[in-house]
C-alpha cells in the first residue's frame, strides 16, 4: 500500500506545520512502513535552526521516523485515525546534518506488536547513506485500555 499526504492524514493525526512525511512508499500493516519528506529550503526548522548553518533538529528527525513507524500500527483494521504515543526512544544515532533540497528517506521495521504496545526499528537516509536511526517504543492507548485491570 502507498499513501500521499490527503491518506496519510486519513491514518494519523498530525498536521501541518508537524506533519513531517509526505509520502509512503510501502506500508505492510504490522511489519513496515517506508516512505520520505522532500525538505524545501522555506520549512519552518530551517529558518530558525540555525539561519547560517540550516538543518533539520535531530528530534524532527526522530518525529518523522515516529511517524512513519506509527503507519505500520495504524494501518491495522480498526486503527484508522486512532493517537499514537512515542513512549520511548533508545540507541539515537545521528550520523551527518539533514539539509535543505534533500530528500529525508524513512525506513521503519515492527519488532514487536503486542496489546498496543510496539517496538520498531528506524532508520533516515539521505543520498542513500544513513543519516540517523533509533529504536522507538510507541503505544496505541485505545489497544491498551482492552488490557486494563480497573
Amino acid at each position: 500500500m502507498e499513501l500521499d499526504r490527503n491518506q496519510i492524514c486519513e491514518f494519523q493525526q498530525n498536521r501541518d506545520p508537524y506533519l513531517m512525511i509526505d509520502y509512503v512508499t510501502e506500508v505492510v500493516p504490522g511489519k513496515c512502513a517506508n516512505g520520505y519528506k522532500d525538505l524545501k529550503e522555506d520549512e519552518w526548522f530551517f529558518k530558525v535552526h540555525w539561519p547560517t548553518d540550516p538543518n533539520m533538529p535531530g528530534m524532527l528527525q526522530i518525529e518523522a521516523l515516529t511517524q512513519m513507524s506509527a503507519l505500520s500500527i495504524l494501518t491495522l483494521p480498526g486503527n484508522k485515525g486512532e493517537i499514537m504515543y512515542l513512549v520511548s526512544a533508545e540507541k539515537l544515532l545521528f550520523k551527518k546534518k539533514v539539509l535543505p533540497k534533500k530528500r529525508f528517506v524513512i525506513k521503519t521495521e515492527v519488532i514487536k506488536y503486542q496489546r498496543g504496545l510496539v517496538s520498531c526499528n528506524a532508520t533516515g537516509f539521505v543520498d542513500n547513506e544513513n543519516v540517523c536511526s533509533a529504536k522507538l517504543n510507541l503505544a496505541l492507548p485505545k489497544e491498551i485500555k482492552k488490557y486494563s485491570i480497573t
